[in-house]
């Protein structure tokens, strides 16, 4: 007898909900300043010191390229305050990282403040922000 897709979906699923996986998963509502204070974990926030690669005008708020880069950092938060979700992107980097450079797209919900965070094994924060004009939102909202 040959298992087909459809056969293999069915036990996964079984799999699933047998070890208590829950059926839907939501996302907790977590704010621009509740992640920045998780992230910032009481040290000290600096302006400064990193880049963000950011286009001033997006005529497309679907798929909007970014780029981050932090030399030195341990990890790297990426924040639309403006946005239905605020975080956009959270990577952490290791001891062996070659560098410290986050790149990807993000959606836009509006015009808005655009911050990017980078904690420093020291424990300070460097923070930039950039204004993004959005022609066309991407959130729905």
């Amino acid at each position: 007898m040959a298992v087909t897709r459809r056969d293999t979906l069915k036990s996964g699923s079984a799999a699933l909900l047998a070890l208590g996986f829950p059926s839907s998963l939501q996302a907790e509502e977590v704010t621009a300043e509740q992640a920045i204070a998780a992230f910032v974990k009481g040290g000290e926030i600096l302006q400064g010191g990193i880049t963000l690669d950011l286009e001033d005008t997006a005529e497309d708020g679907f798929r909007v390229p970014v780029s981050v880069t932090a030399e030195g950092a341990e990890a790297i938060l990426i924040v639309a305050p403006a946005n239905p979700v605020p975080p956009i992107a959270l990577v952490a980097f290791g001891a062996l990282a070659a560098d410290q450079q986050l790149s990807t797209r993000m959606r836009l919900a509006r015009t808005q403040q655009v911050l990017a965070l980078a904690r420093m094994p020291d424990g300070t924060v460097r923070q930039v922000s950039k204004h993004v004009d959005v022609v066309v939102g991407g959130c729905g909202a």
